[in-house]
């Protein structure tokens, strides 16, 4: 635990005087929120790459919409986009150490910036050259991807999960950002049982069979039983905590809903 009480205890110097404003009306912001004032969309710039799209059938391709906080594809050359390839950089060194193919994003609380951090990571990822990446909106209960990106909701994760679609038929391909995106779907009467289904676990086993690298947006640890349920199915979990919000005794009791020894890092959000 020593890592991470470092980390809060430099949340706790910085307060929350941090240059960076989540205030996009999508569950928080992250480190790429610093001019967002309200949401709105943008069209990608990235170029079009090699993308092998490990499908049975084809998916839906749409032309990316991009919310002004996704700054991994709108500004990949700004100093903030450089923070997430500094973040790439290190699990890339830890998935070349062996069995980092499904990666989890999560946060102790709503409002902490785990869902766009885990978009930008997936986008930053997805850049590389000949590198399949799909990004997952496990958040059944309040999930923001499907607007992060402009997509339709449905079909999505719940309906694969409830059998009432096929994972290709589910799956959104956006060709200009190399990227992969399963959204969520309706939200399920039972969202805590379906994401720890076998069903579930199918599903991570097919995705991360097809692609390099399955990125999952988590709901939150706290104060539901939802993230417990998956992250024995997965690699690893990057968490990503406040700094001037996050507590320690709260993110001690969010690390207890897991097994700490699948966090491979921690974001530390919010902050200069």
């Amino acid at each position: 635990m020593s890592r991470i009480q470092e980390i809060l205890a430099k949340a706790d110097r910085d307060g929350t005087a941090g240059l960076l404003h989540p205030s996009v009306g999508l569950g928080g912001g992250a480190a790429a929120t610093a001019s967002v004032a309200a949401p709105m969309t943008v069209a990608a710039t990235l170029p079009p790459g090699p993308f092998a799209m490990p499908v049975a059938v084809e998916p839906r391709t749409v032309q990316a919409r991009l919310h002004r906080a996704l700054i991994a594809a709108i500004a990949p050359h700004s100093s903030v986009a450089e923070q997430y390839r500094s973040i790439r950089g290190k699990l890339s060194q830890r998935e070349e150490s062996g069995g980092l193919r499904s990666l989890a994003v999560t946060s102790p609380a709503r409002g902490d910036g785990k869902s766009i951090t885990a978009a930008n990571l997936a986008l930053t990822m997805a850049q590389e050259v000949q590198r399949s990446v799909v990004l997952v909106d496990a958040d059944l209960r309040n999930p923001s991807l499907h607007t992060l990106f402009a997509i339709d909701r449905q079909p999505g994760l719940s309906d694969v999960l409830a059998g009432e679609a096929s994972l290709d038929e589910a799956l959104v391909y956006m060709p200009e950002l190399r990227l992969m995106l399963l959204p969520a779907g309706r939200t399920p009467e039972y969202p805590t049982e379906m994401l720890g289904s076998a069903a579930m676990r199918d599903t991570i086993d097919s995705l991360s069979a097809r692609f390099d690298l399955l990125v999952l947006d988590l709901p939150a640890a706290l104060p539901l039983a939802d993230v417990g349920t998956v992250t024995p199915l997965v690699d690893g979990v990057v968490m990503v905590v406040r700094a001037g919000v996050t507590q320690r005794p709260v993110l001690d009791q969010a690390l207890s809903t897991f097994e700490q020894s699948k966090v491979v890092g921690m974001v530390l959000n919010d902050t200069e």
